[in-house]
């Protein structure tokens, strides 16, 4: 095995969005904030982790939140998760007009949030 490199299956992209709730729960903004305190690798911190290593570290937050995957922890952030993607799809959904006029209400700085928020990286030109 290649340095750095997984040893075993990626985590789903399911087990990745649950994981990065816990971390926010925990006061974390993202895998890389909690890489020093939670002792993650370099890969680890930029968001890649193995099946195993993912449901090991969801264990070890809920453990540590006094919650358990049976207590709905799991139901709690996906209903978060739909909490704020109605949210959004409200607000672009009640302005008139076609979509390029409705984008066009929004600032420069809302976009880039929200593009952002769907796991985009937004540079300024």
């Amino acid at each position: 095995m290649s340095f750095g490199q997984q040893s075993g299956p990626p985590a789903s992209a399911k087990q990745m969005q649950y994981l990065l709730a816990l971390l926010n729960k925990a006061g974390f903004e993202g895998f890389r904030d909690a890489r020093g305190p939670l002792g993650f690798t370099q890969r680890q911190g930029s968001g890649k982790f193995t099946t195993s290593e993912a449901s090991a570290l969801i264990a070890q937050l809920l453990e540590e939140s006094g919650e358990s995957e049976d207590d709905g922890g799991e139901a709690a952030a996906a209903s978060a998760k739909a909490a704020a993607r109605s949210a959004t799809r409200s607000v672009l959904t009640t302005l008139p007009g076609p979509a390029p006029s409705r984008l066009a209400n929004f600032t420069a700085d809302a976009l880039a949030e929200e593009l952002e928020r769907r796991g985009w990286t937004v540079t300024p030109p």
